[in-house]
């Protein structure tokens, strides 16, 4: 089965690590987990809102990339540092992107440092 690798310059790169943004295989787009940190300085923004929203705004440019939009998605992966201080902000961002996705969120003991909030994706390439 071919793959292509998606990538874009305006969501952060992580060189060096051995994934790409996302790729594509299979009929789908899968996104690797993104954080939100600021592309200029490589710092995680503050707080669990804002770095929801970035992270969405970096899965919005690796879709762009591939040719979809947001409502390609079929499937997230999020991860949370602590559930209990940051899921209602974290689902107050998620809604305004996705509201028909199937996902789970689950607590984690860490993220990168500052980071409170992962997200992975799994789009649907067009037919």
């Amino acid at each position: 089965m071919p793959k292509t690798v998606v990538s874009t310059p305006n969501a952060p790169q992580w060189k060096g690590l051995p994934y790409p943004q996302a790729l594509k295989a299979g009929g789908f787009l899968f996104i690797s987990g993104q954080l939100g940190v600021d592309l200029a300085t490589g710092e995680p923004v503050e707080g669990a809102q804002a770095q929801t929203r970035l992270i969405f705004e970096y899965i919005g440019e690796i879709l762009e990339a591939a040719g979809l939009g947001y409502d390609s998605i079929v499937k997230t992966s999020c991860f949370l540092t602590n559930r209990e201080r940051d899921y209602e902000a974290f689902n107050e961002v998620y809604r305004t992107y996705l509201d028909t996705a199937p996902r789970f969120t689950v607590e984690v003991k860490g993220l990168a440092p500052g980071c409170f909030v992962e997200i992975e994706a799994i789009a649907l390439l067009d037919e």
